[in-house]
Formats: C-alpha cells, sequence, structure tokens
C-alpha cells in the first residue's frame, strides 16, 4: 500500500514510505504519556475494571449517531480518505482498520473515540481545509491514538467533561468531576504529542506536518504564513514575561485538551531531529511483543529524567526559577519579587544565579529534545 498507488495527485510525493512492522507505541510516545500507559497497563485487571466503570457511557449510541448522520469512508465515499486510512494502518502495522466518519462541522477537527473499538471522526473543515499530505499527517496522528490505547481515556473525558457541564448546579458536585477532567486534559495533552510523532512516521514528511499545524492555527493561506517564523512565534511564548506571564500561561491551557499548536510545531520538529526519530526510521524500534517485559519503573525514570532536562532548558521564567529554587540559588526572595514586577532584568545577578545561569547554559546544547509542552484538529 506504500508502493506509490497514491500518487497520480500532484500533492503527494514520488517516493516509498517506510513501514514499521510489529512497531510499539511506547516507539513514539511522549515520556510523560508512556509512563502513565504503561502503568496503567501493569495494573492486573485494570482496563476490565475501567471499562465496567464506564458502562453508563452511551457507546452505542454514540456509534449509532455517526452511522446514522455522518459519511462512513470508504472505497464508494471519500476513496481518498480511505486509502489514506489503509496505508497508515499498514504502516504502523495496526492489524484492524477502524471504522472512520466524516462529520458535517466547519470548525476543522478530528478525534479517536471509543470503548471496546476506537472509531475515527474528521470533520468536513478539516477535510476542506489540508491538503493530501497534511491530511495524511492528521490520519496518522488519529491511528497512531488507536494504536496507544488513548481512545478510551479520550471518550471518559469527553463523557466527564459533558457531565460536570450538567451538575454544575450542584454544591460541591462540580468539583470532584473538574478535578478529574483537570488530570485527563493534562494526560491528553502529552498524549496529543504523541501522536503527532506518530502522524509525522506515517506520512513521513515534516514540512506538510507543519503546514497541517500552520493551517489549523491560521486557515488555508500558507502564501502569507512562513514555517520559521511561526516557530519563532513558540519560542517567544515560552521565554516572554514573568512569572505573572508564565502564571497566564497555565491558566489558559487548563481548559485545553490541545497544545497550542505553535507549541505542537516547535515540539514536533524538535522531535524529528533527534536519534530516537532516526533510529525508528532506521527500523530500530521497540516491538509489540516486547511490551509485556516493560518495566514500570524505568518508564517513570525515563519520565522524570525528561521533565528535569525540560526545566534546566526552558526559558519560561516560572521553569529558570524552578531551576534556581533545585539548584540552590541565593536571594530567593528577591528572585521571586523581581520576576512577578518584570524588575531586575537580569542586572542584578549574584554569584549564585551566574552559576546557576551558566550550568543550564552550557547544557542546552547537549539536549536531545528540549522542554515539553503537550486546538482542535489531530485530536
Amino acid at each position: 500500500m506504500t508502493d506509490g498507488s497514491h500518487e497520480s495527485q500532484g500533492q503527494v510525493p514520488s517516493r516509498q514510505r517506510r513501514r514499521f512492522p510489529g512497531i510499539s507505541s511506547r516507539a513514539y510516545e511522549h515520556p510523560a504519556d508512556r509512563s502513565a500507559l504503561v502503568a496503567l497497563r501493569k495494573l492486573s485487571g485494570f482496563d476490565t475494571v475501567f471499562k465496567a466503570l464506564s458502562g453508563l457511557l452511551p457507546e452505542r449510541s454514540l456509534r449509532l449517531l455517526f452511522l446514522s448522520d455522518s459519511v462512513r469512508v470508504s472505497d464508494a465515499q471519500f476513496s481518498h480518505l480511505n486509502d489514506m486510512l489503509r496505508d497508515a494502518c499498514y504502516i504502523l502495522d495496526l492489524e484492524k482498520v477502524p471504522p472512520m466518519y466524516v462529520s458535517q462541522n466547519p470548525q476543522p477537527n478530528a478525534m479517536c473515540i471509543g470503548l471496546d473499538e476506537p472509531i475515527i471522526v474528521v470533520t468536513t473543515g478539516l477535510v476542506e481545509l489540508l491538503d493530501e499530505e497534511e491530511m495524511r499527517a492528521v490520519v496518522g496522528h488519529e491511528v497512531g491514538h488507536a494504536l496507544s490505547g488513548h481512545a478510551v481515556y479520550r471518550t471518559i473525558l469527553l463523557f466527564l467533561t459533558n457531565l460536570a457541564l450538567k451538575v454544575a448546579w450542584i454544591p460541591l458536585g462540580n468539583v470532584a468531576i473538574m478535578a478529574i477532567v483537570t488530570a485527563l486534559r493534562e494526560w491528553f495533552r502529552k498524549s496529543e504529542l504523541s501522536a503527532d510523532r506518530a502522524g509525522l512516521l506515517v506520512g513521513q514528511d515534516l514540512r506538510a506536518s507543519m503546514r497541517g499545524l500552520m493551517k489549523i492555527a491560521g486557515g488555508n493561506h500558507l502564501h502569507e504564513m512562513n514555517v520559521d517564523a511561526f516557530l519563532a512565534q513558540a519560542d517567544e511564548y515560552e521565554k516572554a514575561g514573568d512569572l505573572r506571564d508564565s502564571v497566564l500561561k497555565i491558566l489558559n491551557v487548563l481548559p485545553r485538551s490541545h497544545p497550542f499548536t505553535t507549541v505542537r510545531a516547535a515540539e514536533l520538529k524538535k522531535w524529528s531531529e533527534t536519534r530516537d526519530y532516526q533510529r525508528i526510521m532506521d527500523g530500530h524500534y521497540p516491538r509489540r511483543d516486547e511490551d509485556k517485559d516493560t518495566s514500570v519503573t524505568d518508564a517513570f525514570k525515563e519520565s522524570a529524567s525528561h521533565y528535569a532536562d525540560s526545566v534546566r532548558s526552558s526559558k519560561d521564567p516560572l521553569m529558570k526559577l524552578v531551576g534556581d529554587i533545585a539548584g540552590g540559588a541565593g536571594d530567593l526572595g528577591g528572585k521571586l519579587r523581581d520576576k512577578f514586577t518584570g524588575a531586575g532584568g537580569g542586572s542584578s545577578k549574584g554569584a549564585g544565579d551566574d552559576a546557576t545561569d551558566g550550568s543550564q547554559e552550557s547544557r542546552r546544547p547537549e539536549d536531545p529534545e528540549g522542554p515539553s509542552g503537550p486546538g482542535a484538529a489531530g485530536s
């Protein structure tokens, strides 16, 4: 299916795509996403209990809704999407091809949901916005969600979000639910970074992935946009302002199920430049049949190491302060005051500050991956 059968359309590059037989989702999962999933999978009977507790979810109703009020992708309907879907499953070696539906909605969006079996839904807004290669990356993104088992947790998140709205009038009733929703959203933002990586493995065209994210942010105006300038926005967003801006960033992202688009683009580009990505492309990656031997401890250690590196290399004022605290920087009270007020501008650093900043700078070029962030399309 990767022999160029779709290349009669001008937007598809004439090239072979690598296939990854038996690839484990661990190969592309973000460290925070992966450690959480490995821990859950190691709990004996977790999936059974989880699905039993999820018995109230109207999954059959959901499937009937899409069947009755959306267009099911097949050889007869949206055949080009059907080709992409089968191709993505072939590349990632997903044996059972999930059903895909196109739903009438001008908002560009896609999602992978379902408890027993995943289903993929894309909106007409997304289909009309993206070209062939950009859409291929999105389809790969959703197949990555399916391979990682994200659909179950995504469905729970959607259900709890709707439930929170219905019980908002009950005193304290909304608080408990929103605590769970907030935790699930934080995990899901990380899972989006994982799925973006899966989309790149399927499309194998970084420029198409970047274009797709730019279009999600700014519409179908590529002639007015520039990838380098778009990525520069992510850098400016990360390092701009003082601690007040860092707090506002947290408050802005909490209600979202997706990371900000510029952050996703920057994270994907950084991952594409790592040795881990190149090893996968060379055929060296974790296999599915080895998943049962995965160490929970090792996964958590890798996640902790990733976050430690992220704090060290981050340009965000809050993350720099966390690094200073961990490094025992002097005059912490003065630092808090200066960072919240924007005073000092770096000219009043003490000796402890210089030592801390110097060690951070010396490590940055060696970090294979930069700070991690984990919208709409490609959920």
